[in-house]
């Protein structure tokens, strides 16, 4: 491993100092671009490779930030690090690791406002919904630090044999890498359980969007982590993510993002079959709209919840339902209150931020440029502009609504994951399924009806991990996370993230 830097100290607390917007862009307007350090084993790694990845804020396109591209060798030097502390962390006590995933989230609770200021500025969306997912960052941890103080396993007995006892013991090492859409939010839903259930780890968020978890190791500093239980590394994915994911030393990936690096990693790791591996991949969730959604007790919700899942975060959630059919007698009036409502309500940088990145915004573009040539019918919205990496405008996007959209189109086909929606009319209710299923993928499915056999009915027949009928994101942390078809492997929530981090054994005990 490297040496360790004084400068990685320097620059996590001037970020620190930096707790409110005017503080932070007055800083921004007045330093050279942040430059962040990888940390293991509690310190600040030094970096001698002359390999960074530029970061940029997306509300202007200015360069925001350097941040390294960890090699290989380092890399290693913190799964070392992990496995190294995991013997002594692994048997602490519940209420030991209960107490240090509690001042964790106490201290992320105390310091809500810096982390929100930063994750808006380094990842695009506005400071409100920072502020939302830094709650949801608090609670990962102090969920899961109560829920390993009252855990169950079974016991079951053989009638005048044997006592049989499941058992749980931590998996070992893991690595835990995040995507940039929801930088601190995802993942700390992965370093939490990981920590609670004994595991120690080597975590990697997106070279996108990396401060949050620069200031997150100052937060395990101030709280005491033993030293290598949890390392951070910055990097890319060909680069870092690959040293991490390939290593032997790893006993477990947790990975959210694309579908095309989910299936890489299944390739990377295949030969590791005792390896565990938690996918949360992509999504194109379907919204159905049925007419009884439409009256006028249930109007207001049904156009509110659409909306929001359809824009919150600028459509950058791997949950947002972007393909939104509606029962044809009501679809003309839906489609003219819903657009009408997401142009009051989601306005350009107010209450939409910016997407997070030059190439993103050049993937919605070309999604766009697509829709004119197919003569979809733009209700809001247009195609935005052409940008240089030199332009510092920022990459702002309009919510835009289509419809005439061709049902083998991509647009309705390949996820987009920016503020774009297609409405498309269906029949009856099998049409309605038919639909919302013919997709790759099956992450998550709205349903917004007041027929409440309905509800179980459609609810039911949807393929896909989470349904939310009559609302969206809402979540119980205890519930499974996760997706089926191309949307990934696995679950993550509760006892199902203990599943995860866990290896169970079962004990046969004779009767004497």
């Amino acid at each position: 491993m490297g040496s360790t830097s004084d400068a990685g100290a320097s620059a996590v607390d001037a970020l620190w100092a930096c707790n409110t917007l005017d503080k932070a862009t007055s800083f921004l307007e007045s330093s050279s671009p942040i430059v962040l350090h990888s940390y293991i084993s509690g310190s600040y790694l030094a970096n001698t490779a002359d390999a960074y990845v530029d970061t940029f804020n997306p509300k202007t396109g200015k360069l925001l930030g350097k941040v390294p591209n960890t090699q290989p060798d380092d890399v290693e030097a913190a799964i070392r690090a992990a496995k190294d502390a995991f013997p002594a962390w692994s048997k602490t006590s519940r209420a030991e690791r209960s107490q240090y995933l509690r001042r964790i989230s106490e201290l992320i609770q105390a310091n809500r406002e810096l982390f929100a200021v930063w994750e808006s500025l380094d990842q695009g969306k506005t400071l409100e919904r920072a502020r939302i997912e830094i709650d949801r960052a608090v609670s990962n941890f102090a969920y899961f630090s109560t829920y390993i103080m009252h855990e169950q396993n079974a016991a079951r007995m053989i009638d005048g044999v044997a006592l049989t006892y499941e058992h749980r013991s931590p998996a070992g090492v893991f690595g835990l890498i995040s995507p940039w859409n929801m930088p601190l939010y995802l993942l700390t839903w992965k370093i939490a359980p990981c920590l609670a259930f004994g595991c120690t780890a080597v975590a990697k968020p997106s070279e996108i969007t990396s401060i949050s978890a620069f200031l997150l190791c100052s937060v395990f500093q101030q709280a005491k982590l033993p030293s290598g239980v949890m390392n951070m590394v910055f990097g890319d994915g060909p680069t870092t993510g690959a040293a991490l994911v390939s290593s032997p030393l790893i006993s477990g990936i947790s990975f959210t993002g694309g579908t095309a690096t989910g299936i890489a990693i299944r390739r990377a790791t295949a030969h590791q079959i005792g390896k565990h591996i938690s996918l949360e991949l992509g999504g194109k969730n379907p919204t159905l709209v049925f007419a009884d959604a439409l009256s006028p007790s249930t109007r207001e919700r049904t156009i509110r919840v659409a909306a929001s899942a359809a824009f919150e975060n600028q459509g950058e959630i791997c949950l947002c339902g972007s393909r939104i059919y509606v029962e044809e007698r009501v679809y003309e009036e839906f489609v003219s209150e819903f657009s009408s409502f997401v142009q009051k309500t989601y306005v350009m940088r107010k209450t939409v931020g910016a997407v997070a990145s030059l190439q993103h915004y050049n993937k919605i573009k070309g999604y766009l440029e697509l829709a004119t040539r197919e003569n979809a019918t733009f209700n809001l919205g247009g195609v935005p502009a052409g940008l240089s990496a030199e332009a510092n405008e920022g990459y702002w996007i309009e919510p835009t609504v289509l419809t005439d959209v061709k049902l083998d189109s991509a647009l309705l086909r390949d996820e987009i994951f920016g503020p774009v929606v297609t409405i498309v009319p269906f029949k009856d209710e099998a049409e309605a399924v038919q639909l919302a299923n013919a997709s790759e993928y099956g992450l998550a499915a709205v349903v917004l009806t007041a027929d409440g056999g309905r509800m179980r009915r459609v609810g039911e027949q949807l393929e896909a991990g989470l349904v939310w009928v009559n609302c969206w994101l809402v979540r119980e942390l205890g519930t499974p996370f996760g997706g089926m078809k191309n949307s990934g492997t696995g679950r993550e929530g509760g006892e199902y993230s203990r599943e995860v981090f866990t290896v169970a054994r079962t004990l046969h005990i004779a009767n004497v």
